[in-house]
């Protein structure tokens, strides 16, 4: 009879609050996001920026690893030359790079 009595005399211990269980998913979401979905949507801008400036006599590489100078353009299609009188069609997406811009003339500087 006192077996019962104490094992009924200490209250159960709570749990943690609601939002106790909550806070470590949204740190791990703060740190997703700072380290896996934002530099994603920097790189991501950055390469539209890169396609919206491309422009015709531009040395490229595409993200095969091609190498040419774009002689024509179009609003998906871009026309590579990489050997003379050899051109090839790639989307517009695949260009990953451009190596040299058509440069305008220099300003004088420093000396």
């Amino acid at each position: 009879m006192f077996d019962i009595a104490y094992a009924q005399g200490a209250p159960g211990v709570g749990g943690p609050g609601p939002i106790m269980t909550i806070v470590p998913f949204i740190l791990i979401f703060a740190i997703m996001y700072f380290m896996v979905i934002r530099p994603q949507q920097k790189k991501a801008k950055d390469h539209r920026e890169l396609l919206g400036k491309l422009k015709k006599n531009d040395e490229v590489m595409t993200s095969g690893g091609i190498y040419g100078k774009v002689v024509d353009l179009k609003e998906t299609v871009v026309t590579i030359e990489v050997a003379p009188n050899v051109r090839i069609r790639v989307a517009r997406p695949q260009i990953s790079a451009v190596l040299s811009a058509e440069k305008a003339p220099a300003k004088e500087g420093k000396e």
